[in-house]
């Protein structure tokens, strides 16, 4: 009899690490998000961009698949996270639900050429709004301003500000502004990497010291890795507005999405999206910053 309690007790523990395992997988089971509401029949300006997507009755969008709370690809290889969440917002004020979603990963290197080429009607992907974007593409928001940060491991106790990493070796994605920054500013020695994903496995392995990029991006990985990596500070060293890009000159999509924003604020839909993603990390719900209409 205790053999046989032992086998089922050691049965139920397995059974609950492959539930956790699963959940952690698919970036945790409080940041799936959800299905917000459809505008019904809505209506808008003839040739205008929202006319078309709302006509077609779908929309591709391009997002990370690899960023924990904010764009993280989910085991039925749908992503989530506080980004997916905003696009399923426009989608449904467009009259299109989410399943009629196409999500197309976009890494920082391609987001300017996939927005340029068609390959997407906007981007909504941890991007940063500057003016070197500007000159190729447009920007509506921002929706929320993040701020460049360090992770490095857990054991690290050198490295607590930006000016630590001067001459070290730190990971960042190649094009991002945080890799810029890092080595114009403070002049790191960049690692560059397609993702932020894989920076991981060379800060474990202490081929660099660091990786750097947006506080919310590296929260996550802390989140899923509290064991292994920390914020080198709680402390910031920029402001990144995050906006989302579509065609340059599209004026009327951009101002359209803008008032889009300013009504999720008004309504709650925006302050439920952060709930329902990075607020299960960063408890604080953000405020939307001021739109810039320029």
């Amino acid at each position: 009899m205790k053999a046989f309690m032992t086998r089922r007790k050691s049965l139920l523990v397995a059974a609950t690490a492959a539930v956790a395992l699963s959940l952690s997988a698919c970036g945790g089971g409080t940041t799936t998000g959800g299905n917000p509401p459809v505008a019904e029949k809505p209506s808008f300006a003839a040739d205008t961009t929202m006319a078309k997507l709302s006509s077609a009755g779908k929309i591709t969008v391009g997002t990370k698949f690899d960023q924990p709370l904010f764009g993280q690809k989910g085991l039925d290889g749908k992503p989530v996270g506080f980004d997916v969440e905003i696009a399923k917002l426009i989608a449904g004020k467009l009259g299109i639900p989410a399943d009629k979603i196409e999500w197309v990963e976009t890494v920082s290197a391609n987001r300017e050429e996939f927005i340029k080429q068609g390959k997407v009607d906007i981007i909504v992907a941890t991007y940063t709004i500057n003016d070197k974007r500007k000159n190729e593409v447009d920007f509506a928001g921002p929706y929320y301003e993040a701020g460049q940060a360090l992770m490095v491991n857990k054991d690290n106790t050198t490295i607590t500000k930006p000016e630590d990493v001067t001459g070290k070796k730190v990971c960042s994605v190649t094009g991002s502004t945080p890799a810029g920054t890092i080595v114009d500013k403070y002049n790191a020695e960049l690692v560059p990497a397609a993702t932020y994903a894989a920076c991981l496995e060379p800060l474990r392995n202490k081929q660099v010291e660091a990786i750097t990029t947006d506080n919310v991006i590296l929260a996550g990985f802390v989140d899923k890795e509290p064991e292994a990596f920390k914020l080198a500070s709680d402390e910031t060293f920029t402001k990144e507005p995050y906006g989302i890009g579509l065609k340059k000159g599209d004026d009327a999509f951009r101002t359209w999405i803008n008032d889009q924003l300013e009504e999720f604020a008004k309504d709650g839909a925006y302050e439920k999206a952060w709930a329902d993603t990075a607020g299960a990390v960063i408890k604080t719900a953000p405020k939307l910053p001021e739109i810039n209409r320029y």
